[in-house]
């Protein structure tokens, strides 16, 4: 099977709308041991969504996972030869703004997934939780979308 035949099989609600109008102008980037199961969790449990997925046998050369309130990630199986450039699997970090906070910490407490730092309320407005992924890389999610540049209304 090609890799546009393991695309197209994905089920439509783990795909990215072409619609989904994001233009994303920084792309986190990390790389997983086990990069299949890692967009599997992100996409199945997290809520991320499978925008592409290109495979090299049975490594996945590069993936992009676009986040349903805005955003995208790319991520690849690891590579050593790229250590000069790319983190080590399980040392990424991102915050993921989300207007869901709550629905989402009780939606990935329920499946299991490792919570790293509990829902609270923080000093500077924001509602936030962190988990750990399968591969140990941390994940923040939360309300705060960042202070306003300046020279624009708050």
């Amino acid at each position: 099977m090609n890799t546009t035949e393991k695309q197209n099989q994905q089920p439509q609600s783990a795909t990215a709308p072409a619609s989904a109008g994001r233009a994303p102008s920084v792309w986190p980037s990390l790389q997983a041991h086990d990069a299949p199961a890692l967009i599997d969790f992100l996409v199945g449990t997290v809520g991320f969504l499978r925008t592409a997925v290109y495979e090299d046998g049975d490594r996945v050369a590069h993936a992009e996972l676009d986040w349903p309130e805005g955003g995208a990630i790319m991520l690849g199986s690891y590579d050593e030869k790229s250590q000069e450039w790319c983190l080590k699997p399980g040392t990424f970090g991102a915050y993921v703004v989300t207007d869901h906070v709550d629905d989402l910490y009780r939606r990935l407490t329920a499946a299991g997934v490792e919570i790293i730092r509990e829902i609270e309320d923080q000093p500077y407005g924001s509602r936030e939780f962190a988990i750990a992924d399968p591969e140990g890389n941390k994940w923040s999610f939360g309300t705060y979308r960042g202070s306003p540049r300046p020279g624009t209304a708050a």
